[in-house]
């Protein structure tokens, strides 16, 4: 099986695994750069029409998005959890339609991961958590609780998780945070995001 990946250099690092055989996977930044394979995953995914076409052409395609579903995307899709730092984990939380699952599975196989299905809602599971947790971090910001350093310092100590609520926002991409939390927010009032959030989101 051919597999094309559209990355960066550190989508590619996470998504790497020690069993990994490179001449499986073909690597690059630029969708241009891929004209054939069995299966392509796009990390850098944009939800535009050209990016569309091109990636149509492809009888797997694994985007990135976290906020939009596939259903609103296309149907014959499959999406995935592919925000900075969840790369790196065994399972892949993905959603896409039954007829396709099984390809997608072996296609994640081959970089050591096992696939986590989960109904095609905005945020998954893992993602919503985290981003509640930076919101609420931020809300305590605002409200002079305390320093950023102060509460990465002490999330890290205090549940043992690997950064700090606005470490992490950083490593994600604070855009991406926002825009999932007011996606769940047109829904779930309690996931409106913190004005201070929105304010260093668009910085």
């Amino acid at each position: 099986m051919q597999i094309a990946v559209i990355c960066n250099e550190v989508q590619k690092a996470e998504l790497m695994s020690g069993d990994l055989e490179e001449s499986a996977v073909r690597w690059t930044s630029e969708i241009a750069d891929i004209t054939n394979g069995d299966a392509i995953i796009d990390l850098t995914f944009q939800n535009t029409p050209e990016r569309l076409a091109a990636l149509k052409r492809f009888p797997l395609v694994v985007i990135n998005s976290v906020a939009d579903t596939v259903n609103s995307i296309d149907p014959s899709f499959i999406r995935i959890n592919g925000w900075t730092t969840f790369l790196k984990g065994a399972i892949m939380e993905a959603a896409g339609a039954e007829s396709v699952r099984a390809t997608a599975e072996e296609v994640f196989a081959q970089f050591a991961k096992k696939v986590e299905w989960l109904p095609d809602e905005p945020g998954f599971v893992t993602p919503r958590v985290i981003s509640m947790m930076i919101n609420e971090a931020y809300f305590a910001l605002s409200e002079g609780v305390s320093t950023k350093e102060e509460i990465d310092t002490a999330m890290k100590l205090g549940t043992a998780y690997p950064f700090g609520p606005f470490a992490w926002s950083q490593q994600i991409g604070l855009k991406n945070i926002a825009r999932l939390l007011t996606t769940l927010g047109t829904k779930e009032p309690r996931y409106q995001p913190c004005p201070l959030l929105v304010q260093e989101a668009a910085i």
